[in-house]
């Protein structure tokens, strides 16, 4: 996909901040420190859009980037970061869980994973929720750079294993290895009605 123009758009601490302009949203959801800001700017041909940090769960809202004037990149708060408060942790998965249940514009839920680990307890309930809740969502595995052929193999093989429901999009925000094919899935997503 040509990207045109890309722009943050806003951040929603609830659902009466969330755009209501119909438009479709493809959400963004992993765990802190997977990847997602690096990966959106990847996608989009930006270095800093959606902003990096070294400080896992920084991403505390639900952020908005208008793509082309046509759709929604949606970057969901990181989930499982141990030094936020129960609270904080708590009110950020039901924010999440709100989007993901409620949400008529969503298309396409994109679940990140860190390719050089096995899935945290949390992503495998993420996934059974997605599955259960028949949301259309794939998965991409990230920092696919980080690991030799054989190993990314053999560590995708696992993965599938543990989610059998699930489409798995290796990538690399780095080297730029299957964002084709991960713009291929978003478009395919963006198509339906």
């Amino acid at each position: 996909m040509k990207i045109l123009s890309a722009e943050f758009v806003k951040s929603a601490f609830n659902k009466s901040h969330w755009t209501d302009d119909g438009l479709p949203e493809i959400a963004f959801l992993g765990r802190s420190n997977v990847g997602k800001s690096s990966l959106l700017n990847s996608l989009l041909g930006r270095r800093s859009l959606a902003r990096t940090s070294n400080t896992p769960g920084r991403t505390q809202s639900i952020n908005f980037f208008l793509v082309n004037g046509e759709f929604y990149f949606v970057d969901l708060p990181g989930y499982g970061f141990a030094r936020v408060s129960k609270t904080m942790r708590a009110g950020w998965g039901e924010m999440a869980e709100d989007y993901l249940s409620q949400r008529e514009e969503l298309k396409l839920s994109i679940q990140l994973i860190d390719s050089r680990h096995e899935p945290t307890k949390l992503d495998l309930q993420l996934n059974e929720w997605l599955v259960f809740h028949e949301k259309p969502h794939i998965i991409v595995a990230t920092k696919s750079d980080k690991l030799g052929k054989n190993a990314l193999q053999k560590q995708l093989a696992g993965t599938k294993k543990l989610f059998p429901h699930s489409k798995i999009v290796p990538i690399s925000s780095v080297t730029g290895a299957g964002k084709e094919a991960l713009w291929t899935e978003i478009t395919s997503f963006l198509k339906k009605k």
